[in-house]
């Protein structure tokens, strides 16, 4: 009997995430479904409740992924929505994929006065891998510069679906909310799991509690937990006892039992967070499942930067730092190294530029950190004259010139959705930053995708806000890497007072580095504050002095009381002087402020 009552329980469980572009309506729709279900009361509901991170509200994108709960009665008979509001910028796709999956159905949301972007496409096809049942809907279709036919025909191209299947709503009046309900129950299948098989849970996403320890969301794929279980994680094989187990309601509601098909937590005490992996499997000590889950990516850094502590006493606490911030986004990846111009630090893997901002601003206010980071830039594959492959991710870590062969650095293939008249500007764009046009289609009569290979180096600075200000916001982007390909790259070296500042080096084109090592300089000779004595920024490409600029020294008037007499006199103070500047020009230090380490990003 009570199989049978658990198996009616799995029929009525329906997982399914909303994937859209940025700023498409997502978390607005996520507000209507939680209105419609009753799972939040008037008084607790606010704007995008589910972007609880302050970060999020104030920039008005969704940076993590969201699981809740929700109960819907249809006939009489209820039902449990597992729902997961996911992130829409390219830096966050790795949240996406974990939604996609814990899932078995995906919202498509398209905005109705933008049509189909590159976001879209890409999120789509990652639903699609994962063989989700797509729901299409047009949103803001109240908007006066609404196309609601003109999309639908992207929609019906793009999917393949029929014109009738596409649910046109208003995530801002309500409008059309019930019938994406009614979709939601009819279309996505429920979940296939068996409750009576060994314990299989796929673990997509999990949180540091100072009282509690390490909680993770789970999706349970075949089996039952109870609570006091004694689990093991399957790949880490560390095994714990499940002190707490539960539904992610608005706030976590601890349950006795949860089966096939559900949506949790689970608090078994852990303390570290290097045995909690995105991705593992949960399952028991005495009756184990014979393999881990499957289909989940490592996720592979674009961008790479250093982080190191203002003070140098705060390198430990910057580790735990790192740990605890990385058990909520596993695509962050560090590993300890040293400058010494900077002290130890980390050097770690991002996503994109958005993503080494977002966490960067995370270290700040949730972990009351002060950090500098270093220029940003991508890992390339350097070969030596021994037939050797190293893998250089800091300019610092390059081999001798003598001993290199070539260098190899990483392309990508970029996927741009524009409107026709900016065609011209984003392809100028394009070719300035070494790329080549591969492909372009028609989407319809002004609505064009360009397929563009480009080095992954090139786009890391400012490509993303030229493509926004030529396109005057129209344009969308997306890309994944392809492979790498070999290039003439150099190193380009900034000294201070002759000294090589490690942090601030740069691996470059060959062509730009003349006019990059120009523009630097000038811009470091702003941010750097003057001392007692000249300070010399120098850019240099081995030996060779590319570009000066000099920061000139704060100085006293010494003559001031020489009002009369001879010239040797002044002579005398002024050489004084000389001696004194020269004297602490030696043992002086120069301090390089944070901005000077991101002026690069501004350089036009």
């Amino acid at each position: 009997m009570r199989q049978s009552c658990i198996f009616a329980a799995v029929k009525n469980i329906r997982n399914f995430c909303i994937i859209a572009h940025i700023d498409h309506g997502k978390s607005t729709l996520a507000d209507r479904l939680l209105e419609m279900t009753h799972t939040i009361s008037e008084r607790d509901f606010q704007a995008q409740v589910l972007d609880d991170m302050e970060l999020e509200r104030e920039r008005g994108i969704t940076i993590k992924s969201h699981a809740i709960q929700m109960d819907y009665m249809v006939d009489n008979v209820p039902y449990v929505l597992n729902l997961i509001d996911t992130p829409g910028h390219v830096d966050f796709s790795y949240e996406v994929s974990r939604a996609i999956a814990a899932c078995e159905g995906a919202l498509l949301v398209i905005d109705a006065t933008q049509g189909i972007q590159a976001q879209t496409i890409s999120n789509l096809y990652l639903a699609i891998d994962h063989n989700l049942e797509i729901i299409p809907v047009l949103n803001k279709i109240d908007m006066d510069n609404a196309m609601p036919e003109e999309v639908k025909d992207q929609i019906v191209d793009l999917l393949g679906c029929d014109r009738d299947e596409i649910i046109e709503a208003s995530a801002k009046t309500g409008y059309g909310v019930d019938l994406i309900m009614d979709a939601i129950i009819e279309r996505i299948p429920a979940p296939k799991g068996d409750p009576g098989a060994p314990l299989q849970a796929l673990i997509f996403d999990s949180v540091f509690n100072s009282y509690r320890g390490i909680v993770g969301y789970f999706r349970i794929m075949n089996g039952e937990i109870r609570k006091g279980d004694h689990v093991k994680f399957f790949h880490s094989g560390t095994d714990y006892h499940a002190d707490e187990i539960g539904v992610l309601r608005l706030k976590q509601e601890p349950r006795d039992v949860l089966s096939a098909g559900d949506v949790g937590y689970i608090i078994s005490g852990i303390k570290s967070s290097k045995e909690v992996q995105v991705g593992d499997t949960i399952t028991h000590v005495d009756r184990p499942c014979d393999k881990g889950i499957e289909g989940y990516t490592t996720v592979k850094p674009m961008v790479f930067a250093g982080i190191y502590p203002i003070d140098a006493d705060d390198y430990e606490e910057l580790r735990d730092s790192l740990d605890k911030l990385r058990l909520n986004d596993a695509s962050l990846s560090y590993e300890p190294e040293s400058s010494a111009a900077l002290g130890f630090g980390f050097r770690c893997g991002f996503l994109g530029l958005l993503h080494m901002e977002i966490v960067q601003e995370r270290l700040d206010r949730e972990f009351d950190m002060d950090v500098i980071t270093t220029v940003p830039n991508v890992s390339y594959k350097v070969y030596t004259t021994k037939g050797e492959m190293i893998e250089v991710h800091n300019p610092s870590g390059l081999p001798e010139l003598t001993v290199i062969d070539h260098i190899e650095e990483p392309y990508i293939h970029a996927n741009i959705i524009t409107r026709s008249e900016y065609v011209g500007g984003i392809m100028k764009l394009c070719i300035d930053k070494r790329g080549t046009l591969k492909n372009q289609v028609y989407l319809t009569t002004d609505r064009i995708e360009l397929t563009v290979e480009l080095p992954l180096g090139e786009i890391v600075f400012d490509f993303y806000d030229k493509l926004k200000s030529i396109s005057k916001g129209y344009a969308s982007f997306d890309y994944h890497i392809f492979g790498h390909q070999q290039a003439d790259l150099i190193k380009l070296d900034i000294l201070l007072n002759g000294d090589t500042v490690d942090a601030l080096s740069t691996l470059l084109h060959r062509t730009k580095a003349y006019d990059f090592g120009r523009k630097f300089c000038e811009k470091l000779k702003e941010y750097i504050p003057r001392q007692q004595y000249d300070v010399a920024i120098q850019a240099a490409i081995g030996a060779k002095i590319i570009s000066r600029e000099t920061v000139k020294a704060v100085r006293k008037d010494v003559t001031a009381k020489c009002y009369g007499g001879d010239i040797t006199r002044k002579r005398k103070l002024l050489e004084k002087q000389k001696k004194g500047k020269k004297r602490m020009r030696q043992i002086g230090n120069v301090e390089v402020p944070q901005k000077a380490f991101l002026a690069v990003l501004k350089l036009d």
